[in-house]
């Protein structure tokens, strides 16, 4: 099985709260992009967001130009639809990040879920000249 295949399997058949990864909020996250100094209007790209609610807790925090990327999408849809007309305000990528056509300098900052992401994102950062920020397995972290 791809590893599209893989991720619509997951997302189209278990609901967010109900896989290992699953927080309600991402505090350590929000916690460490808040002490980066990064601005409300820095770009930043969740990489491997999926069904998390980073994205819901940034928008509602005032960041202006956030971009979720996932492989899947059943999982974008399902961000979508939870977070309503906030969505309009996100950029949503349904893409493998190793394949994904991404403009060099586009992010200021990176965070990848998992380890698969986490690598697939360093692997990206130069192109992109982001931060080296990483949530190693759903845990923002340096």
């Amino acid at each position: 099985m791809d590893a599209k295949s893989h991720w619509e399997k997951i997302y189209k058949t278990k609901t967010a709260d109900t896989v290992s990864w699953y927080l309600p909020h991402l505090e350590t996250s929000l916690a460490l992009i808040a002490r980066s100094g990064t601005g409300l209007s820095s770009s930043i790209i969740d990489v491997g967001g999926g069904e998390s609610t980073l994205v819901d807790d940034l928008v509602k925090r005032g960041y202006q130009n956030v971009t979720v990327l996932d492989i899947s999408e059943t999982a974008i849809n399902v961000s979508k639809q939870r977070i309503g007309e906030a969505a309009n305000k996100v950029h949503w990528l349904v893409a493998d990040v190793l394949a994904a056509e991404l403009k060099p300098s586009a992010y200021d900052g990176c965070l990848a879920c998992c380890s698969i992401s986490s690598k697939r994102c360093t692997k990206r950062a130069s192109h992109w000249s982001a931060r080296g920020w990483t949530r190693e397995s759903c845990g923002f972290g340096q």
